[in-house]
């Protein structure tokens, strides 16, 4: 079955985790995502990213193709060039000023071919006071406002334990890649299309951003309760930990009912929507007396049984071991060359019908001749490539 994304070719000079994250979205969905690094004599560094071997780069630049290119030699961006020619997109995360400075930024990738689209990530935005600071994940955590709201109250400003700067960028980097793909198919130009870590951070903001524009609130931190729906939070059963997450008069009274709390609900302070609102340590002092009475697994079991949304809180080989999660299938296995066969994470996206790939990450440079040549280098072209440390 032809993928989705099988006609569309992806150049991608992305490195660490922002733009790869971008590229894997298409490269999941067929796209042809050609992985171009400098050549190993050339980039002797380790760089970012993580061990080539490791979890993190096995993961992002997986069902790709690697080829190798030093951009800073005139063969290496000639060459570079020539591929943009039958190219649709190309996806790179340097700093604003260095695609410009090695010749590929937008007007210089257009001007070869009007169709091609160029995806940027950077840490700021390609201009502005900031835009040649070098972007990281955890300061875009911390300008975007989520380390503010994240954490126990008092506790200080906590950082979240994925790089969710990077990721959301990323995606947003995909979608826009996309959006532009479409438009593409009426008018026949590409686009440059480009996010920031920040953008994205802010974005991810979402209500908590909102209710300081919308409104002027400063949102700060609530720990494991929701910042404003009541009951919502981390309790403490007989044998364990319960997540449980409700708001509304509705749901306030299928859990009144479950955990047999009738008496303790009559109080004022817990009679309406508003009063529990506006006094959440008495909610939570009630639910939590209850709680402890019975195992994690009974109430998970009573209060979804009354459709409350309850749940366990999982460290991650309880993640995976959970019977949804196998069923749903969301690791799958890939047979890598030197590492055997190893587990992913596949896309949460599913689309009924189609099979994704299940490539493994290529090594630096192992699809140089094949990929050149099915852009009509030469053999002696390509020899020519390699013997100027071009390639």
């Amino acid at each position: 079955m032809s993928l989705p994304l099988s006609h569309i070719k992806v150049l991608d000079l992305t490195r660490v985790r922002s733009g790869p994250t971008c590229v894997r979205q298409l490269a999941d969905w067929g796209a042809d995502c050609i992985k171009i690094e400098a050549p190993e004599d050339v980039d002797t560094g380790k760089g970012m990213g993580g061990a080539r071997n490791g979890p993190d780069f096995q993961h992002v630049h997986r069902n790709k193709r690697g080829i190798t290119l030093n951009l800073k030699h005139p063969k290496g961006l000639e060459a570079f060039w020539r591929l943009v020619l039958q190219a649709d997109v190309v996806v790179e995360n340097y700093r604003p000023d260095v695609k410009d400075r090695l010749g590929i930024g937008y007007d210089a990738l257009a001007a070869i071919n009007p169709r091609i689209i160029l995806g940027s990530i950077s840490g700021f935005g390609q201009d502005g006071p900031y835009a040649e600071r070098p972007g990281f994940d955890q300061i875009a955590q911390g300008m975007g406002g989520l380390m503010s709201v994240t954490g126990l109250p008092g506790q200080g400003p906590v950082r979240v334990g994925i790089p969710v700067a990077d990721l959301t960028a990323g995606l947003f980097c995909a979608i826009g890649i996309l959006t532009a793909l479409v438009e593409r198919e009426r008018t026949g130009r590409g686009r440059w299309v480009h996010t920031s870590l920040l953008e994205a951070m802010v974005a991810m903001m979402d209500f908590q951003a909102t209710r300081w524009t919308m409104k002027g609130e400063v949102p700060q931190q609530t720990g494991n309760d929701h910042p404003t729906t009541v009951p919502t939070g981390l309790f403490h059963t007989s044998d364990g930990l319960v997540n449980l997450a409700a708001g509304g008069d509705e749901m306030w009274r299928r859990i009144v009912e479950t955990l047999d709390i009738v008496e303790e609900a009559g109080a004022p302070e817990l009679a309406t929507e508003a009063a529990r609102s506006a006094n959440r340590a008495k909610v939570n002092a009630v639910l939590q007396a209850k709680l402890l009475t019975d195992s994690t697994v009974n109430w998970i079991e009573r209060l979804n049984k009354a459709g409350v949304p309850t749940g366990p809180v999982y460290a991650m080989d309880q993640v995976f071991a959970d019977r949804q999660v196998q069923h749903l299938g969301l690791s799958f296995p890939v047979r890598h060359p030197r590492l055997g066969d190893i587990n992913l994470v596949r896309t949460p996206i599913q689309m009924p019908g189609v099979a994704n790939p299940r490539n493994p990450t290529p090594d630096r440079g192992e699809h140089n001749d094949i990929v050149l040549a099915e852009f009509g280098f030469s053999e002696a072209e390509i020899a020519a490539l390699r013997k100027e440390r071009a390639v």
